[in-house]
């Protein structure tokens, strides 16, 4: 009896301990899954259908989930995505804010939360905070190295900063690690900056049938991303054929309006290109879609109307969206206050060096009769061998540029 039940005791102590192995076997390998792999489709942007009304269903579903438990990183991360969305196609630069808040809510619940970590990052980006994004994409990266979502924000962050090298390493480590949409969208993004628009072209196509057919705000911003492309070649048909897709598979989609005005005002439809654009300042106003709104009203000789939208771009850059660099250049440009032009541009470069910031910081100190300080600005601005027509605009690049030649002229 004794010796059957010591038996039968080895047996289960057996038993049990072969169990525990297993147990620890499988979670030892969920962690190594957890810590290598990419985050669960659920998880990542656009996993659902991203349709208009898709958007909002997803916002108040989340929404609704996170009053229940505000530390739900299921519901805060397609929350944040969705808001993320919401304000690219509606302007609504608070959402942002609404995104941030319920990310960082979850971290203050569980500060290793990697999911909500990683979409910070982009949250960050989005208002501007490109220090912020680039710092939380690498304390995602520390956690999960192989996840390519990371180093796209850490590119797009050091792109928007003026630090191209490091952004073009950021993407390559990106498409290395997974050539999907999101890899080869900012390789059309790095061509373009570089002015090799076919090579930006191809890039971007490859990214856009690359993306899942049911994220139509994504293939929206893809086709009109193609549309601009076209348009800075001087293809103006492809381009309002792109447009007109974009807007056809997300009906409103602002990126697809302005790209179908700025066509009609390079085809010279100065009464289309206003209409257009009037248009888009009725659903998704913004300062720069204002500014140029009231240069077309000016062209028109609608003096009364100009001031009105210059009135909005300046409000819009000083409040809604601070945008200190683009601010002091409509001053400058717009002969509104020089001085305070100036200052808003040295001290948007003074941390940032994009060839935006210094194309801006070029025409104030062509304004303020600085040409030798422009001169260099302007050659900064161009380092890349960028053709924007934003930086290259005959209206104020070309004048500033021939200045700066007859004072190099005058000083030899």
């Amino acid at each position: 009896m004794r010796k059957g039940f010591w038996s039968n005791g080895i047996a289960i102590v057996i038993v049990l301990a072969v169990l525990a192995l297993i147990v620890r076997a499988n979670r030892q390998e969920r962690r190594f899954a957890r810590e290598h792999e990419q985050p669960a489709a659920v998880d990542r942007p656009g996993a659902a259908t991203v349709s208009r009304d898709g958007l909002q269903r997803t916002i108040e579903r989340t929404r609704a989930e996170l009053r229940r438990n505000p530390a739900n990183v299921r519901a805060a991360v397609p929350y944040a995505d969705a808001l993320l969305r919401q304000a690219r196609v509606s302007g609504n630069a608070g959402l942002g804010l609404e995104a941030e808040r319920a990310l960082k809510q979850v971290l203050h619940e569980e500060p290793l939360e990697y999911e909500a970590r990683r979409m910070l990052g982009a949250v960050y980006l989005s208002e501007h905070r490109f220090r912020d994004a680039i710092l939380e994409a690498q304390r995602a990266r520390d956690l999960r190295p192989r996840d390519d979502w990371n180093y796209g924000v850490m590119g797009d962050g050091y792109l928007e900063l003026g630090e191209y090298e490091r952004a073009f390493d950021a993407f390559q480590r990106m498409m290395d690690l997974r050539p999907t949409a999101g890899a080869y969208a900012p390789r059309g993004v790095c061509a373009r900056a570089a002015g090799q628009l076919e090579a930006a072209l191809r890039a971007m196509q490859l990214s856009t049938d690359a993306t899942p057919p049911n994220d139509l705000e994504a293939l929206a911003w893809h086709h009109a991303q193609l549309g601009d492309l076209h348009r800075q070649l001087g293809r103006l048909k492809e381009a309002a054929h792109e447009f007109a897709w974009a807007d056809h598979i997300f009906p409103g989609h602002p990126f697809a309006a302005l790209g179908t005005a700025r066509v009609k005002e390079a085809a010279g439809d100065t009464a289309g290109a206003a209409q257009a654009y009037e248009a888009i300042m009725a659903h998704a106003p913004s300062p720069d879609v204002a500014e140029r709104l009231g240069d077309l009203y000016r062209a028109l000789g609608r003096s009364d109307a100009a001031a009105r939208q210059y009135a909005l771009a300046e409000t819009g850059w000083r409040v809604d969206v601070p945008q200190p660099a683009l601010l002091g250049r409509f001053l400058a440009e717009h002969d509104r206050n020089v001085d305070e032009a100036m200052r808003l541009a040295e001290t948007a470069a003074a941390d940032r060096h994009d060839i935006f910031t210094e194309d801006a910081l070029a025409w104030v100190y062509f304004k303020a009769g600085r040409v030798a300080d422009a001169a260099a600005a302007i050659r900064r601005a161009l380092r890349t061998g960028t053709k924007d027509q934003t930086i290259r605009a005959p209206r104020r690049r070309d004048r500033a540029r021939v200045s700066c030649r007859v004072n190099k002229a005058r000083q030899a």
